[in-house]
């Protein structure tokens, strides 16, 4: 759900988000999260709060989407990506630029997931481990192909889905 103190600024009639996101892996599958409002699944994270760091951001939003604590193992990916907002709401149709840190996330061995999370549409969310090969449509889109082979650098991701 969307907070005031979100890092979502408008420019016109675009939008500039900042986002954390987290690579959950486990058993060769990855974490993802979907809601009851759209066809896609996405990765476990949110918009970065004003005040707090990217590391800060995803261990906050890995708490609320599953309700465990996790510390973050490394930084994987910066992700810059232009997409036109599908989803229902206030910014559907509108331009955004999302600038994303992905984390790879220290998983604990008893980790069980409960996700009591709502999307800032009204949407309530769930959790569902995939495959990278899995078919459906997924965001972010890179890691179908990167999480095959996974490296302990930094990449830099520029994605344009306009």
């Amino acid at each position: 759900m969307m907070n005031e103190q979100d890092l979502t600024l408008r420019f016109g009639e675009g939008i500039v988000n900042l986002r954390a996101g987290a690579i959950i892996l486990k058993n060769g599958k990855i974490l993802m999260t979907g809601n009851t409002g759209v066809d896609y699944l996405y990765s476990v994270g949110g918009r970065i709060r004003f005040g707090e760091s990217a590391e800060e951001a995803v261990k906050r939003e890995v708490w609320e989407e599953t309700g465990v604590q996790m510390s973050v193992d490394r930084l994987g990916f910066i992700h810059e990506c232009y997409f036109l907002d599908k989803d229902p709401g206030p910014t559907k149709g509108k331009l955004f630029y999302e600038i994303s840190f992905y984390f790879y996330m220290k998983v604990p061995e008893d980790f069980e997931p409960v996700c009591d999370s709502i999307t800032r549409g009204g949407a309530k969310e769930y959790l569902e481990w995939i495959s990278p090969e899995d078919p459906r449509t997924y965001y972010p889109e890179f890691l179908r192909e990167e999480l095959k082979n996974p490296c302990r650098e930094i990449r830099h991701i520029l994605s344009d889905e306009r």
